[in-house]
């Protein structure tokens, strides 16, 4: 990505508070400089393209140095922006301190200084911030050391040191527990939730190194509850225990109720916390039980737009599921027009995965109302973005989706040639969803010019293999994200999808 990317990027992120203080600081410099003429054309055109905005800013500045000017205003955001999370971020805030320390010493002003990171350690310790709190103990030491221990017994000293060694042993337990939960994230996000119980075999490694961490801490802190309830929690979801997992989500939301003083800024594992929460609400159709949650997530409080946006997104698709798990597919459509403009529109701010998501669900509930020019248009969508995301595990999903518009606008040549590319995909049947299986087999004919007769003799032969589906928690992992025996009723019985789905609501 480009520097003026980047700027742009940046600009368009910007909160209220933060583009009122940029104006403030920019009204006090020279308001005809490169920069600000830069800094106003891409605040005043959020969605203009970039070269646009550069012939724009040649237009009323044809003889300037236009990557000096890009470089000048990202280094002045960045410092005020800087400046503003000082007041409002304790991890700012103590860094700072930590500078302000540093340039007391530098200036002899030795007993301010050692006073200043006495208070540095004592707030470190108040927010758990092991990796500054060593920062500012080891400086201490060299300082004393360089200032030959002045007023200090060797007794003092001793317990400076063992604090520490204490301080590391904290940090590398901290450290264990959240290499375990990133290595687990990472192994669901690249490989997909197990598909079978050699799969989920695949995990215990991770399992028992642990378990092995947990009985071997030797003291509890927030950051150590947090990562063993995000990793149990994540794993017993990637398993399909979604009870148990709920459970898990609980405690961990409870955990953070209690320590809200510690919660970053902006607060993502809470987020995810929340999300993960009302994932596994959806999974046990407790439809009522997310409204409380939802609520949670609008009461979020960060200076970070680009973190509000998320969380907005979060509270959009837990609005829309419950609404297309029903086949309210006309009430799902209202709630996506009217996130239009709040976040179909910033899409760009969004992570890769929930930009497929927000894609995706627009794509089923188009097929829902029977819009499938625009639910192709949509899915089309996240086959025209990064490369990458054609390794996600979600994309095979995508496909599915993709297959089914394909069948609903009769384009059967493009079925043929997608099936078997499909197919070649998923030739490792242990990393393959049955369901899956039978779409592709089923999806390549039009099911409704098949005879009554011959639609019920397939029926009968079909429906206790969906039903077992849907008693397979492996399967499930996939029917949660869509319940793709739904349509496949649909089309045999050849009602609705929402008529299927609302019926399977009431069963």
């Amino acid at each position: 990505m480009s520097k003026f990317s980047s700027l742009i990027l940046l600009v368009n992120s910007l909160s209220k508070a933060e583009r009122k203080k940029i104006a403030s600081t920019l009204s006090v410099k020279d308001n005809e400089a490169d920069y600000v003429v830069l800094y106003k054309l891409i605040d005043k055109n959020p969605f203009e393209k970039q070269q646009n905005i550069k012939e724009l800013f040649f237009k009323k500045r044809p003889t300037a140095a236009f990557n000096t000017a890009v470089n000048y205003l990202s280094d002045m955001l960045l410092t005020v922006l800087s400046q503003l999370r000082t007041d409002q971020d304790s991890y700012f805030s103590l860094f700072s301190m930590l500078m302000n320390a540093k340039v007391l010493y530098e200036k002899s002003i030795y007993h301010e200084c050692f006073q200043l990171l006495t208070k540095i350690q004592n707030e470190a310790v108040k927010y758990e911030n092991f990796s500054l709190l060593l920062i500012a103990q080891k400086m201490e030491l060299d300082y004393l050391l360089i200032l030959d221990f002045p007023e200090i017994s060797e007794q003092e000293l001793l317990s400076k040191q063992f604090k520490i060694n204490d301080t590391l042993k904290k940090i590398r337990k901290i450290n264990e527990h959240a290499s375990l939960y990133e290595l687990l994230r990472h192994r669901i996000l690249h490989k997909g939730t197990a598909r079978s119980n050699k799969q989920k075999q695949e995990l215990n490694d991770l399992v028992v190194s642990e378990m092995s961490i947990v009985s071997s801490s030797g003291f509890e802190n927030f950051e150590i509850q947090k990562n063993h309830k995000l990793f149990q929690s994540n794993y017993l979801i990637n398993v399909g225990d979604y009870k148990s997992a709920l459970n898990s989500f609980y405690e961990l939301n409870n955990t953070f109720e209690k320590n809200k003083h510690l919660l970053s800024d902006p607060p993502i594992y809470y987020l995810s916390t929340i999300e993960g929460v009302l994932e596994s609400l959806r999974t046990i159709k407790d439809y009522e039980g997310m409204s409380y949650f939802i609520i949670q997530l609008n009461n979020i409080e960060t200076s970070s737009l680009h973190f509000k946006i998320q969380v907005r997104s979060v509270v959009f698709l837990y609005t829309l599921f419950p609404l297309i798990d029903t086949g309210k597919f006309a009430q799902a459509k209202i709630i996506i027009d009217s996130y239009k403009e709040e976040l179909y529109d910033k899409m760009n701010l969004l992570i890769a995965a929930r930009q497929v998501q927000l894609s995706l669900y627009a794509a089923i509930v188009y097929l829902g109302t029977k819009e499938f020019t625009k639910a192709r248009k949509s899915i089309s969508q996240i086959f025209a973005g990064e490369k990458n995301l054609f390794s996600m595990p979600l994309f095979r999903t995508v496909r599915l989706i993709n297959l089914m518009i394909l069948y609903e606008l009769n384009e059967f040549d493009y079925i043929d040639f997608e099936v078997r590319s499909v197919k070649r995909e998923i030739q490792n049947k242990e990393r393959t969803y049955q369901i899956e299986l039978m779409m592709l087999k089923l999806i390549n004919k039009p099911i409704e010019n098949m005879s009554k007769k011959d639609r019920d003799l397939l029926w009968g032969k079909i429906e206790p293999k969906l039903i077992e589906f849907h008693n397979n928690k492996f399967e499930l992992q996939l029917l949660r994200i869509f319940d793709f025996t739904a349509w496949i009723e649909a089309k045999i019985k050849n009602i609705s999808l929402s008529a299927v789905l609302e019926q399977k609501t009431q069963r």
